[in-house]
């Protein structure tokens, strides 16, 4: 066939016209769609049963999706960069950040932090060194996070800080000494707590204390004079604690 040929046929085409009746049925679908585009039509000849499945199908088909939403965010938990679920993992973080107050953020991007170095031991564990600059990248990238939280933050939680801090000593101790993996030191973070230390201090100092608060006090300026701020934080906050006479 030419291609003069086909035009001539394509052309002939606009002659050809539908039934009336098709026409109709076929506007009153339409119409009837565009009323009510989440209705669908269920045979009423069906068995009950039947008519059930057709009935609660969509919230069947909603619960499953829920179901493999959050078997995906349970096994996401686990992945590691480059897994397919990691995606998954980061979306879930910063959701819960976004959910959090701003007092409460530092906390969990330290918590974040202490989940990359716990991480680390993990990858080690399994022979997947590969993942150790990814991880250690994340580790340090938290920790920034949360330094630049904790500035922003009018009354930081003490307590929260203390634990997270002092859980993040502990695992870069242990990853440092049993696995030869040095994860680096921020700065940024050690010039937060020296911040908070000193206003801590400073407001320590305008009160009446005790002959054992007074010891306390001063271990926490030796700390914070040495640099060890997570540890003067801590003196800090036992410091407020009752203390026996």
């Amino acid at each position: 066939m030419t291609e003069a040929e086909l035009i001539k046929k394509i052309q002939g085409l606009k002659s050809i016209k539908p039934r009336k009746d098709w026409v109709v049925l076929t506007k009153n679908q339409i119409f009837s769609e565009e009323l009510t585009p989440s209705r669908e039509v269920i045979p009423t000849n069906l068995p009950r049963f039947l008519l059930g499945l057709f009935q609660y199908k969509y919230a069947l088909a909603s619960f499953l999706i829920v179901l493999v939403l959050g078997g995906a965010f349970v096994f996401a938990q686990e992945a590691l960069p480059g897994d397919i679920l990691y995606s998954v993992k980061k979306v879930t973080e910063r959701a819960r950040l976004s959910f959090v107050s701003e007092e409460e953020r530092p906390s969990l991007q330290l918590e974040y932090a202490n989940e990359r170095l716990e991480t680390i031991v993990k990858v080690v564990e399994a022979k997947k060194t590969k993942k150790l600059a990814p991880i250690i990248e994340e580790y340090q990238a938290n920790v920034s996070e949360a330094a630049k939280s904790l500035t922003k933050v009018a009354e930081p939680n003490v307590k929260e800080i203390v634990q997270k801090t002092k859980k993040l000593e502990e695992n870069k101790q242990k990853i440092e000494a049993s696995l030869g993996i040095v994860v680096g030191e921020i700065e940024e973070l050690d010039i937060a707590l020296a911040q908070i230390v000193e206003e801590q201090i400073e407001d320590l100092e305008g009160q009446i204390l005790s002959e054992r608060q007074e010891e306390l006090l001063e271990k926490a300026r030796e700390n914070y004079q040495e640099g060890n701020y997570s540890k003067a934080l801590e003196i800090i906050l036992f410091l407020s604690y009752p203390q026996e006479k």
